[in-house]
């Protein structure tokens, strides 16, 4: 018996079902790569009901224009005939049918430029303006066999086949509910003058095409509507992609508290090798300790150059007994100084009193004054 795995079919990305929201970074990459949420319907309505749109304006403007343009050929014909040489003929028709192309392309330029702005409007107002060239790079993927199955058994080309079936089902009601009472009227265009018989046919035709745009419309917008929703569900994320994505775009959190740790350590280490130079080490005294430097070539007033709590506290002190920095004892100060002023950064002048006279208690223990 033969075994059809469902799951063949399944968009669902690794690490499991799509639950989370689209980040913005995945909206905007995809973007990037031409994937929009667009319906190629709305274009399309929006053109032909603009076309029968311009026709109805136009009819008697455009049928009269091509009947004399009919009529330009068809009284040339005797004169065609007269003529005895050869080139004569040809530079005549030349002159005629460059004449005629260019009298049928004023005829239509209204129509093909209304259709071209309106299929940018239309793409315009569904997806903003941001174009890309990626789409149109060639891909493996567009010829590989099992995407093209996936491609074919997708809810998408369920959806266009529901979309063609629907459109042909209105079309036909539409068309046998404008005809079934004018066919009296059809078969009387006989005996109909040529621009009376026109004027007739026309006005079926636009007002038969006119309602079955307006009723394209609708479907349009209900098409949109679900490529929307869509094109929502499809960039929907794992929780396994929105880890990996913040590991891409902020770095793996393990590394970068590593990264943090060893320049925190490096950090320490310079700060360490800085307390040897200082003047004094200003304690809690056990919590607490600010190693102050005091040297007028480098700053006006005494500055950090090593501070810390507990551990890294009673480290600041070891350094000090080693290399014979005094170590003096002022709860208060140590707390506002290790509270206010960061390293290397000089006390502020709130402090100068106090400071000074720790200073000049330990100049006069060392004698140096």
């Amino acid at each position: 018996m033969l075994e059809l795995d469902l799951q063949f079919f399944a968009k669902e990305g690794p690490g499991g079902e799509k639950t989370e929201e689209p980040t913005s970074k995945k909206l905007e990459d995809a973007r990037k790569e031409g994937q929009v949420a667009k319906s190629k319907e709305f274009a399309s309505s929006l053109t032909l009901l603009a076309f029968f749109l311009l026709l109805r304006i136009w009819m008697t403007v455009l049928a009269t224009q091509l009947k004399e343009l009919f009529g330009g050929f068809y009284n040339r014909f005797g004169y065609f005939a007269g003529m005895a040489s050869y080139e004569d003929r040809h530079v005549e028709y030349s002159t005629l049918v460059s004449y005629a192309l260019l009298r049928v392309f004023v005829i239509i330029a209204p129509f093909l430029i209304s259709g071209f702005v309106l299929c940018f409007v239309a793409d315009l107002a569904q997806v903003k303006w941001k174009p890309t060239s990626k789409p149109l790079q060639p891909k493996l993927s567009k010829i590989n066999p099992i995407n093209g199955l996936k491609r074919i058994f997708s809810v998408q080309k369920l959806v266009e086949l529901i979309k063609s079936v629907v459109k042909i089902a209105i079309v036909v009601i539409v068309v046998y509910n404008q005809l079934k009472d004018k066919w009296p009227l059809i078969f009387n265009m006989y005996d109909m003058p040529l621009l009376q018989g026109v004027m007739a046919a026309g006005k079926i035709l636009i007002d038969t095409g006119f309602l079955i745009s307006l009723i394209f419309m609708v479907v349009a917008f209900a098409d949109f509507g679900f490529q929307k929703w869509k094109f929502h569900q499809d960039m929907k994320m794992t929780k396994q992609e929105v880890k990996e994505e913040y590991k891409s775009t902020e770095g793996d959190p393990q590394i970068k508290g590593k990264i943090k740790q060893k320049m925190m350590e490096a950090s320490r280490r310079r700060m360490m090798q800085s307390v040897p130079q200082a003047d004094v080490v200003i304690t809690n005294p056990t919590h607490y300790a600010v190693a102050l430097r005091y040297d007028k070539e480098i700053a006006p007033a005494p500055f950090v150059v090593a501070k810390g709590v507990d551990h890294i506290a009673q480290k600041i002190k070891e350094i000090a007994r080693e290399n014979d920095v005094e170590i003096m004892e002022n709860k208060p100060l140590a707390r506002a100084l290790y509270s206010n002023v960061d390293l290397g950064e000089q006390i502020p002048e709130e402090l100068y009193v106090a400071v000074a006279e720790v200073l000049a208690a330990v100049y006069k223990a060392t004698g140096r004054v």
